[in-house]
């Protein structure tokens, strides 16, 4: 093991932080300095501990590992009727399996349904519990979207090899996977309400804005205060504009509120907030496509 000189990314740091999680901390110390006993055994972790861990670190990208080769939905083998015949005459947990998903969905499963399902077992390798907890998630991030309806087993699906290709194959892993994600909905909420965004979710596109700005680490003042300088400079809320400025705001170290109040008191010796050229020339090419 090696302390001495152990050298940790300020990303893969922000990353830890952000996890909150101790024992994901602990273990990719442990992992970094290269240490060559059993973590469980070395860390004094439960084996449930070391599982959510583990997963934790997975989700955050950073196990130590080769990331395994992309699992694409199209590459799924073609079961037959057969197949699912055979399944269902041999196999009692693909019996209970389908039936549970049944219930959850509140539906039956045609045939089609039934071979995708088949698949997450054998060509995925998602065990019955796991597969059960991918179908609750789905069905509550499709509630937070605002979908009245269950989401179809072609959504699941994707859901499926993003999972299987993330190694979420257990359900500490999917317990941690959510935590994280919930994590993740929760900060873009709070940043939906900074942006006067109510009654409907994020789109695609917005999403992506949303999330680089999470990802630069802002606090909500810092947000709110961007937000304001794009109403108040442009009419409204321009998600390019206030990009420009969160940006401009991250290169010179720009966090929190308190740090923009002091960086822009420090350009001209007040507080008063006056447009800079790139601003202006922002101003300018909106006007005139306008």
């Amino acid at each position: 093991m090696n302390i001495e000189s152990l050298n940790i990314p300020s990303g893969d740091l922000k990353k830890i932080l952000s996890a909150a999680n101790g024992d994901a901390a602990l273990l990719y110390l442990y992992l970094r300095s290269g240490g060559e006993r059993d973590p469980r055994e070395a860390l004094g972790l439960e084996e449930s501990q070391y599982g959510v861990a583990e997963a934790v670190l997975r989700q955050l990208g950073l196990w130590p590992e080769e990331k395994s080769a992309v699992l694409m939905p199209g590459e799924r083998p073609r079961y037959t009727e057969q197949d699912l015949l055979a399944a269902m005459d041999t196999d009692a947990s693909f019996r209970s399996l389908y039936g549970e998903v049944q219930r959850l969905l509140g539906r039956s499963l045609n045939t089609e349904e039934l071979k995708i399902l088949l698949g997450f077992v054998r060509y995925l390798g998602l065990p019955a519990e796991v597969i059960s907890v991918l179908v609750c998630y789905c069905k509550e991030r499709a509630r937070r979207r605002g979908s009245l309806r269950n989401p179809s087993l072609r959504t699941i699906e994707k859901e499926a090899y993003a999972w299987a290709e993330a190694g979420i194959d257990t359900v500490e892993a999917a317990a941690a996977f959510i935590q994280t994600q919930n994590q993740r909905e929760s900060k873009l909420g709070r940043l939906a309400a900074i942006l006067q965004i109510r009654g409907r979710s994020l789109t695609a596109a917005e999403t992506r804005y949303a999330q680089s700005w999470l990802d630069m680490d802002f606090d909500q003042e810092a947000l709110t205060m961007a937000y304001e300088r794009t109403c108040l400079n442009t009419g409204g809320l321009n998600w390019n504009y206030m990009n420009k400025i969160l940006l401009r705001w991250h290169e010179a170290g720009l966090h929190t509120g308190a740090q923009v109040r002091s960086g822009d008191a420090r350009k001209d010796g007040s507080t008063e907030r006056r447009l800079d050229s790139e601003e202006q020339a922002a101003i300018a090419r909106m006007l005139r496509e306008g």
